[in-house]
């Protein structure tokens, strides 16, 4: 097995573990509603990145992460530690995860020029363009009678 995956499995585990502690263990009243999104471990397991998100605004992420990253982490990597089969705890580095915000930002603005368009990609349309003539039932997919289907020859 690879390093990479034991850093996963043991960042796997460490998510689990931590939303448990927080959901449970931790008594901060300054502590708002957090919701851990992904635990990076490093390949020699000595640091993980754990990226949160603060719901329902997400305002609040500088306040949590200064929270977290303070008294609060030594606390939690004591009841990892207490609670895990590691040699070592890695230590832990909260970091705001804004990708949650950016997505919405970039959904509303997806939202805000879909009305023009169709649907689909590229056959955006202005509300004020002519649409599209109706096809001529007479120029259908049949061929004319001055043309002939091509014929195979059974030669690939």
């Amino acid at each position: 097995m690879s390093e990479g995956s034991r850093a996963e499995r043991v960042g796997a585990e460490l998510l689990r573990e931590l939303t448990l502690l927080l959901r449970g263990e931790v008594k901060d009243p300054r502590i708002g509603p957090v919701t851990l999104q992904e635990v990076r471990v490093s390949r020699d397991l000595a640091h993980a990145k754990v990226y949160f998100t603060c719901f329902p605004l997400d305002e609040c992420g500088d306040e949590q992460a200064k929270l977290l990253n303070g008294a609060l982490a030594g606390f939690l990597r004591h009841e990892l530690a207490r609670r895990m089969r590691l040699r070592t705890v890695p230590q832990l580095h909260f970091v705001h995860d804004t990708s949650v915000r950016d997505g919405e930002r970039l959904a509303a603005l997806i939202d805000s020029v879909a009305p023009y368009g169709s649907g689909t990609l590229g056959a955006a349309t202005r509300p004020d363009s002519e649409p599209d003539p109706e096809p001529d039932p007479e120029s259908s997919a049949e061929p004319s009678a001055g043309t002939e289907p091509a014929q195979d020859d059974g030669r690939s």
